[in-house]
């Protein structure tokens, strides 16, 4: 029998294929072989705390509830010394294990950033030593764990008569998640961003190293660290600048149907000494009634003129003020609260005012949060979109968006007010616009799940995509606060000419990109140039 020959090049592909097929099978092998020997190596890992690899869906949400990546495993730490043994282990490990590693505080990200697929999530919030120390004196201070909720240090300060300077609008977030971006509320007009009134930190790098630093010592990885969304170390510890403690808040709301009127005042306000101690605004379209809801908890100056007051749907524009004092002080701060606002532009029948202790004040949105819970209406999605825009550019802004883009505010805050560029510090890694005063303007909207209507999700995207189309279409130089991109193109023009510091910050720091994949700024094995 004889058999048919091969011609050699028939042979050549055959022995090509073979060959191929058997080199891939080898890489899967080995690729699986390692896969499945990792979570065997951190079960071997001499830890206080303690990996969990079966309950991991919280760890796949976040605030945003839009995304889910789910780790393959989340670090219950019960010190410092856990979570450095961990990244020290992965970067030991090298490139090819592609493990990554997230810190997770109270999980409030929008997009998936406190998430790590098919990595680590480290449980910030488990850490249970050292407790917070407060140190009184001429310059009082806090020691926390970076996984400390504001909200617990607010009640520890106070038992001092003491509390930080600076706040976010919501309390019950971490204090690494914070710093890690900026903390931003109505007081960064005086005292600047969270990021602006911390002292020194304890930080574990990509490395796994357990480094203290503050402006003298360490101070590169120091300003790194603030704002640099979690991509060059995690904040385990830090020491935040406390100030006396006021007992009361004179809570004020004021309305404007001019724009430039509401603006123009609130840059007086932000630029003088000595006025309120909080400055924020929102901005409301197509909504009537507004100043019945306001009556269970404020009070009108002028309850006839109040009530004649009538919204129509215009397009209306709240300044919220509030000024600090002690029981004690209450003749002199309402004489000065009268002159401050004798100053303003304001409706004259709109002026609502109500007196609360500094306590409810600072922790005002929890109630809203209370009841959302009650309702089923919190844990839905919530495509929120946070802008940074100069003061040269916030009236084009607004005349496109409030007049075309966006045709209501009933699903969700839309925040604007202004914030003095003096009170932050160029040397972090936050990216903000140049000029002197910019705007934070936040849509802070929630979805209505399964709904296809205008407040949906899809409705609700696409109006956030067309406000970035328009402000890059204008020029406006926007820059987004707790930005999201999914490419590294996007984030080099979002960092601009900080890019490069930025680059080399992260080569020094984390230089396998282990840390905080779910920002999509950079992907593990990348090469540093």
């Amino acid at each position: 029998m004889r058999y048919p020959q091969l011609s050699p090049v028939r042979h050549n592909n055959l022995f090509l294929r073979g060959f191929m097929i058997l080199f891939f099978s080898c890489i899967t092998i080995r690729l699986n072989l390692c896969i499945s020997s990792i979570p065997s190596s951190l079960k071997t890992l001499p830890l206080e705390g303690h990996f969990n690899f079966d309950e991991l869906n919280y760890a796949a949400r976040d605030f945003g509830n839009r995304y889910q990546y789910h780790p393959m495993a989340v670090l219950q730490p019960k010190s410092v010394s856990d979570i450095a043994a961990t990244i020290r282990h992965i970067w030991r490990m090298g490139p090819s294990s592609q493990l990554t590693v997230a810190a997770r505080g109270h999980g409030h990200s929008l997009h998936g950033q406190s998430q790590a697929h098919g990595g680590v999530v480290i449980n910030m919030k488990s850490i249970t030593v050292p407790e917070m120390k407060v140190y009184t004196g001429s310059f009082p201070y806090i020691d926390v764990s970076g996984g400390e909720l504001w909200i617990n240090i607010l009640r520890e300060s106070l038992r001092y008569g003491l509390a930080p300077r600076s706040w976010t609008d919501y309390l019950h977030l971490t204090v690494g998640g914070t710093l890690s971006n900026a903390g931003i509320s109505g007081q960064a007009f005086r005292h600047g961003p969270q990021i602006s009134n911390v002292e020194q930190m304890e930080i574990v790098t990509g490395k796994g190293e357990i480094i203290n630093c503050s402006r003298e010592q360490n101070g590169e990885l120091f300003h790194s660290v603030l704002g640099g969304l979690g991509q060059f170390g995690i904040i385990t510890r830090a020491r935040i600048i406390l100030e006396p403690a006021p007992a009361m808040v004179k809570w004020i709301r004021v309305l404007y149907t001019d724009f430039t009127a509401f603006t123009s005042d609130q840059e007086r306000l932000i630029s003088a000494e000595n006025t309120f101690d909080f400055i924020e605004g929102f901005v409301m379209i197509n909504r009537t009634g507004l100043l019945n809801n306001w009556r269970s908890s404020f009070n009108p100056q002028d309850p006839v003129q109040a009530s004649q007051f009538k919204s129509d749907g215009k397009t209306l524009y709240c300044l919220e003020l509030a000024k600090y004092f002690n029981l004690d002080e209450t003749n002199v701060v309402n004489q000065e609260v009268q002159n401050h606002l004798s100053h303003l532009s304001y409706i004259s029948s709109t002026l609502f005012l109500t007196e609360v202790t500094y306590v409810d004040f600072l922790d005002r949105v929890h109630v809203s949060e209370v009841k959302l819970r009650s309702k089923g209406l919190w844990d839905v999605p919530h495509p929120w979109l946070n802008l940074f825009i100069p003061k040269s550019k916030i009236h084009n802004f607004a005349e496109e968006v409030f007049g075309n883009i966006l045709r209501e505010t009933s699903n969700g805050p839309v925040l604007l007010y202004a914030v003095n560029k003096s009170k932050w510090d160029n040397r972090t890694s936050v990216v903000i616009p140049e000029e002197d005063i910019f705007y934070l303007v936040a849509f802070l909207t929630s979805a209505v799940p399964s709904s296809n209507g205008s407040d949906g999700l899809e409705h609700i995207l696409t109006q956030n995509k067309r406000i970035l189309e328009y402000c890059e279409r204008a020029h406006l130089g926007v820059k987004q606060y707790l930005p999201h991109y999914t490419t590294q193109e996007e984030w080099q023009a979002h960092f601009g000419p900080q890019w490069e510091v930025f680059l080399q910050r992260k080569s020094v720091y984390d230089p396998l990109a282990i840390l905080a994949p779910g920002q999509r700024i950079f992907h593990k094995t990348i090469s540093f140039s």
